[in-house]
């Protein structure tokens, strides 16, 4: 069975998708680029600010799945210039202090809305 997770927490899917997808015990979060659900406006700013924006709505997400970070088995992060890689992961390793999930990392040419980062998430419990 499937079940389409929505919250207004996170911001609202820029096509046609959902924020999130349970099936079974297994929850798939779209891709999160840095929009302010506030405001429904892309922010501005660091690569650092971005990556934070993007897990705080991976959050609001999570936990309207009843889930939380530890929860998360599979990070993809899709980034512009490998360059940032350091600056990511620098936020990166504050949502996962411990038994960090598997991960893919993938320089990328354009990203929805001429982002800098994209990351999208499979959590399960």
């Amino acid at each position: 069975m499937k079940e389409i997770i929505n919250t207004k927490n996170a911001p609202a899917p820029v096509g046609p998708y959902s924020q999130a997808i349970r099936a079974g015990n297994f929850l798939f979060i779209s891709g999160q680029i840095a929009i302010d659900p506030a405001t429904g406006k892309l922010i501005e700013g660091s690569i650092q600010k971005h990556t934070k924006m993007i897990f705080s709505n991976i959050g609001a997400i999570l936990e309207e799945a009843g889930m939380g970070f530890s929860d998360i088995v599979k990070v993809s992060v899709f980034i512009q210039d490998m360059d940032n890689f350091s600056p990511v992961n620098e936020i990166y390793k504050t949502f996962f202090t411990e038994n960090p999930p598997a991960r893919s990392f993938v320089e990328v040419s354009r990203l929805p809305k001429d982002v800098p980062i994209e990351i999208e998430v499979i959590a399960y419990k």
